[in-house]
């Protein structure tokens, strides 16, 4: 099977249209009243690799069924005005998200360069997940 585009591709174009912070940057914002930090890693890797403090959990495969306030599955977290920044594990599946996301309206929408993996290894604050709920 030839694709025509593969993973790297999309990334590589989610990443030139998208902005993007280092982890220094997302540090700073963390806690701040307008920021929400969005975690779409699966469950498991938030199990076993820990989470950003005050981050929401919303899994890749719902995300947009999740910020869509017409969708059955909408989320109230998402209507606030606020500035999401996403991550995952390593920058790729929130530079994607991040993009989907903008292409869906949100303009105040980021993603950590590196992801929760750039995150722990800068030493950045991780707790254990305390809520077992999305």
């Amino acid at each position: 099977m030839a694709l025509r585009k593969g993973y790297r591709a999309l990334v590589d174009e989610a990443m030139a249209e998208i902005r993007t912070y280092t982890v220094e940057e997302a540090r700073e914002r963390l806690g701040q009243p307008d920021v929400q930090f969005v975690d779409v890693r699966d469950v498991r890797e938030l199990e076993r690799e820990g989470v950003v403090p005050g981050a929401v959990h919303a899994p890749r495969g719902m995300l947009e069924f999740w910020v869509d306030p017409e969708s059955p599955y909408h989320r109230p977290v998402f209507a606030q005005d606020k500035e999401f920044i996403l991550f995952c594990a390593a920058g790729w599946r929130s530079a994607l998200a991040t993009k989907t996301l903008q292409d869906m309206g949100l303009e105040r929408v980021a993603h950590v360069e590196g992801g929760f993996g750039a995150w722990k290894q800068a030493g950045a604050p991780v707790a254990a997940r305390q809520d077992k709920g999305a």
